[in-house]
């Protein structure tokens, strides 16, 4: 079980689930792929996007827990 907490670093949750990355586009985090994004934690990421830090993690982290479908 992966578990994402609010420092956590983005670009380490993309490495370990990379099928959160369209979580993080829809709610405006475009540069996922620069060097400042990916060494962002998610709570310096919530705050810059003016994003609620807690309910984002509820969804990445059951999207990041969900069963990898083969």
């Amino acid at each position: 079980m992966i578990e994402i907490k609010k420092d956590t670093i983005i670009g380490d949750i993309l490495d370990v689930a990379p099928q959160t990355a369209p979580i993080f586009f829809a709610i405006g985090m475009h540069c996922l792929g620069c060097p400042s994004s990916r060494g962002e934690t998610v709570e310096e990421a919530c705050m810059v996007h003016g994003i609620d830090v807690d309910k984002l993690l509820e969804i990445v982290n059951e999207e990041a827990n969900k069963p990898v479908e083969e």
